[in-house]
């Protein structure tokens, strides 16, 4: 039988005070509490605002006495300490540092972990056996992401591009600064006529489909960007890339600019040839040039800018005739040329904590 419970109307007004502070906070539980209680001095019964809320009648009984003997003290809910992990932070620290190290170095026959083979991981090790998809929160929680890896060439000289950054780096700098010369990045890529694949959006289950003419021509690109002023030199060619182009193109930069230029270059052949060397010593009143370090892609923001490009340009597209992948390339080339905030977006650490040097106009 249902006892009959009366609220003062001080007490009414405590609780909707309460209830709206919960609310508020986003605090369910204490919302919930207070909502039941509140039922209770509208005269519902003990019975209905039980089956209301599906909680047992001996919680809402619980919910009235505690109201009574603490009063508003009983309407903070504390939270539940939950169930004990199954997994102690030392275990945990132990498994990150497993997977940290890769399959292969836990005894395992493969070098990609999956859901299933840490799952696996964590029963060897521990004793414990996780659902597979818990293990994917768990691994999330801890700091991990299903990512696809990349190559490293395994010629990378890692005390090269130290010295870069501590000696040759700085170097340059101060000689960009002294001269007020332009600073230019430079590198040559190939778009194709068969066109290149990108990410998009589709309905599920259905890849998109993108033609493709199956032709190996490629329109040719020879770029330099300037690392402060944003500027983009560029000169597209379908001839291939040899010492005497590559000398071409940058005889035209040299005489569409007044400063003194300092190339940063990577080591393909041709910017390192006898003729192309010899070009060099020719012009270096206006010329400086430096070397990247070897299989280092990363250190040369332009490659940033052909990414842009062959998501503006080629990516999905269908070039039928190798007239129309030069249009949209030269479209592409044209527009990048213009957006020199883009352009000097793309420096990363070159410009972070760098002061910009006096550039002549």
């Amino acid at each position: 039988m249902d006892i009959s419970i009366r609220f003062t109307p001080q007490m009414v007004k405590m609780l909707i005070g309460r209830w709206q502070r919960a609310y508020r906070l986003g605090d369910l539980r204490a919302v919930r509490r207070i909502s039941a209680l509140l039922a209770l001095a509208k005269k519902t019964t003990i019975t209905e605002v039980a089956e209301t809320y599906s909680i047992a009648k001996q919680t809402v009984y619980e919910w009235v006495k505690a109201l009574i003997c603490y009063g508003e003290d009983s309407l903070v809910c504390r939270k539940s300490p939950g169930r004990k992990p199954r997994l102690t932070a030392a275990q945990k620290q132990r498994m990150a540092e497993l997977i940290q190290a890769g399959p292969q170095a836990a005894d395992l026959p493969m070098a990609c972990w999956t859901s299933v083979l840490i799952q696996q991981l964590i029963q060897r090790e521990f004793g414990v056996l996780y659902d597979r998809y818990y293990v994917c929160e768990l691994l999330r929680n801890l700091g991990f992401s299903f990512q696809k890896a990349r190559f490293v060439s395994d010629h990378l000289d890692e005390e090269a591009r130290r010295q870069w950054w501590a000696d040759t780096w700085p170097q340059i700098q101060r000689l960009a600064e002294e001269r007020q010369a332009l600073l230019l990045f430079g590198d040559e890529v190939s778009f194709a006529q068969w066109g290149s694949l990108g990410y998009t959006w589709a309905r599920k289950g259905e890849t998109p489909i993108v033609k493709t003419a199956g032709k190996r021509k490629g329109y040719k690109v020879l770029g330099l960007i300037e690392l402060f002023s944003g500027r983009f030199f560029y000169h597209g060619q379908r001839e291939r890339f040899d010492s005497e182009r590559y000398q071409a193109f940058l005889s035209q930069v040299l005489a569409q600019t007044t400063q003194h230029l300092i190339l940063i270059q990577d080591g393909a052949k041709y910017h390192t040839s006898q003729s192309t060397r010899a070009f060099f010593a020719a012009h270096q009143d206006r010329l400086t040039v430096f070397q990247l370090p070897s299989y280092s892609p990363d250190y040369n923001p332009i490659e940033f800018l052909w990414k842009k490009m062959k998501r503006r340009a080629t990516h999905n597209q269908y070039f039928p005739d190798f007239q129309d992948l030069v249009s949209a390339v030269d479209e592409a080339l044209a527009y990048f040329a213009s957006q020199v905030a883009e352009i000097k977006s793309l420096m990363g650490l070159y410009v972070v904590d760098q002061a910009e040097p006096t550039i002549a106009a």
